[in-house]
């Protein structure tokens, strides 16, 4: 039988749910912001660290040299970034599925 009872209480865990769900989202979305943030700073002080350290190279092969291992350290710190953030959007979707998950297994008969 339907009790007006288990409607309102089926209501407020949804409601509670999609609270918590948004409260997580907001999280990850900081936290992927914040990571893009310190990548971009640091991004720039390497970047300006070179071009001084090109600016006062006398030859040709010392300019190279620092352009070589700037270029290897820019690739390195971008691909180490890129990993961080894929993890950080990983993490935001599991989180945003997870009230999702929760519905469906309840609706989901057990496997016998």
């Amino acid at each position: 039988m339907f009790k007006v009872e288990d409607f309102q209480n089926y209501g407020k865990e949804q409601f509670e749910q999609c609270v918590a769900s948004a409260t997580s989202v907001q999280h990850g979305l900081q936290a992927i912001a914040s990571a893009y943030g310190d990548y971009t700073k640091k991004s720039f002080e390497d970047t300006k660290s070179f071009v001084e350290k090109l600016s006062g190279v006398k030859s040709l092969d010392k300019a190279l040299e620092a352009q070589t291992d700037f270029a290897r350290s820019s690739y390195e710190t971008f691909v180490a970034e890129s990993q961080k953030i894929a993890g950080l959007y990983s993490d935001l979707a599991k989180q945003a599925f997870k009230p999702v998950e929760t519905i469906v297994s309840k609706f989901t008969p057990a496997a016998n």
